[in-house]
């Protein structure tokens, strides 16, 4: 089916405001995807003292970002448009850069802490088109997404304190 054959989508947003949604949606799935790319090379990768401690916290969250990027993906594809589904793609929507090399851990917690506050803003971010067109599957998406964000960072945060 091409495009001029596309069935109508009628939920109550325009198609204007659908797209302006789901972009700034694309940016959030590519920040969390990165974030999720992150998290993972630390748990294959982090050393030391802290290692099993890490390593599991970091599995716990990657899993978590795994299912995140589906929710993510599968809410842009509801407003009627194609979720960027590419490394190049979340290169250049993301905010949050790869990281080269290997670091230490504390320099990893630090990395990825920082990863979770831009995931919220970025989130945060999105809200006033969304409640501009009164997009509340997606405000509920962004509010469940800051909430865990926060909590990781805080966590994170907490692993940094001596």
């Amino acid at each position: 089916m091409n495009e001029a054959q596309a069935i109508k989508i009628d939920i109550g947003i325009n198609e204007k405001d659908r797209r302006e949604i789901a972009d700034q949606v694309s940016r959030l799935l590519a920040d969390s995807y990165t974030l999720y790319l992150k998290t993972h090379n630390f748990h294959w990768n982090v050393t030391g003292p802290m290692f099993d401690t890490l390593h599991l916290m970091f599995e716990r969250q990657y899993t978590e970002l795994a299912q995140a990027v589906d929710q993510i993906a599968e809410r842009i594809r509801a407003l009627g448009f194609p979720a960027p589904a590419t490394y190049a793609q979340f290169a250049k929507l993301s905010a949050i850069k790869e990281e080269p090399g290997v670091p230490n851990a504390d320099t990893m917690i630090r990395l990825l802490l920082d990863g979770h506050e831009t995931v919220v803003r970025t989130a945060r971010s999105i809200f006033p088109v969304v409640e501009r067109a009164q997009d509340e599957p997606t405000k509920d998406l962004l509010i469940e997404r800051m909430q865990v964000h926060e909590k990781t960072a805080w966590m994170l945060r907490s692993m940094l304190q001596k």
